[in-house]
């Protein structure tokens, strides 16, 4: 009782001027932050509803000028980009689901002292973090598998990461008490049971973070695609919209096809009309997500630190 008059006293104490300066810089400071961060992305977005020679001329600041929508006319009418639109959703998921089915596993066992050898695995983990084969031995260990030039190869060479197993094990090791482990043993609980049934329902957070994180690297991610894929039937949705958006530009500066300089200045006007579309088609799924999800942004920076 005591103590809530004293929150209820507390609550009600007057906030002094150099408070109320001091919280008003503070807004100030992170109002204009956030509109620096937030004006490109908004540039971009009238950009691309308005005319090339008004964002060219630097016409376009607040508001679009000469409103137009060709440029996204232009690539939803484009077959390829609705496939590469359903391959990179099909290998988000998959990458999500074999990511989360190896590290989830491996970050648990990590963080269990009684695992034999288990610093000299984290000395391994660690290790790939600094140091790496190269991309030449790489694709020379996917090609012997059989992986070119199929959708394995996008993401079950990089399925693990160790940054991610190192993230887990901290979790696991900060949050799971060892005296629910020794009750589980007690009352003859296996150890797969155990981690199914206790520790999988106690890890929502942690799978949330790591699925979400996996999700948004496999959604932006182009090089694999561009190094192990050869049919443009696979090809995810960065890699179709760099081909178009490469197309255009070469349109644009002109061919053996186009020597007119009426047709050179005609392709140069929907190569930056497309420029700005393929950005926000690319962009707008995550964008679209990221208010429901970003708490779990937010939780993803504090998981794994230590506890003071």
């Amino acid at each position: 009782m005591a103590t809530a008059d004293t929150t209820d006293h507390t609550a009600r104490i007057p906030r002094s001027r150099a408070d109320k300066i001091f919280d008003l810089c503070n807004y100030t400071i992170l109002s204009v932050i956030f509109l620096i961060i937030l004006y490109p992305l908004y540039f971009i977005v009238i950009s691309s509803f308005s005319e090339p020679t008004a964002v060219n001329s630097g016409n376009v600041s607040f508001w679009p000028k000469g409103f137009t929508m060709e440029g996204y006319r232009i690539i939803l009418n484009n077959n390829d980009v609705w496939r590469g639109y359903g391959n990179t959703i099909l290998y988000t998921v998959l990458n999500v689901a074999i990511s989360l089915a190896i590290m989830i596993p491996g970050g648990y066992a990590l963080s269990r002292k009684e695992l034999a050898g288990r610093n000299m695995l984290m000395l391994l983990i660690v290790f790939t973090m600094f140091f790496s084969g190269g991309m030449i031995p790489t694709y020379m260990i996917v090609k012997n598998l059989g992986m070119v030039d199929t959708i394995w190869a996008l993401f079950v060479p990089s399925a693990a990461s160790a940054y991610y197993v190192i993230v887990i094990r901290t979790f696991f090791q900060n949050t799971l008490p060892e005296e629910m482990y020794e009750s589980a043993k007690v009352d003859g609980c296996s150890t797969f049971r155990y981690f199914f049934s206790m520790v999988i329902p106690l890890s929502t957070p942690i799978i949330a973070v790591m699925a979400l994180f996996t999700a948004v690297s496999q959604w932006n991610s182009f090089f694999s695609a561009l190094i192990y894929l050869q049919s443009s039937e696979l090809y995810p949705l960065q890699l179709i919209l760099r081909s178009i958006l490469i197309a255009s530009q070469m349109s644009a500066h002109g061919s053996d096809a186009v020597v007119d300089p009426e047709s050179i200045v005609e392709a140069q006007r929907y190569a930056e009309l497309i420029k700005y579309a393929l950005i926000m088609v690319a962009s707008l799924p995550v964008l679209a997500l990221y208010p429901f999800l970003q708490r779990f942004f937010v939780k993803g920076m504090m998981i794994g630190s230590v506890k003071g």
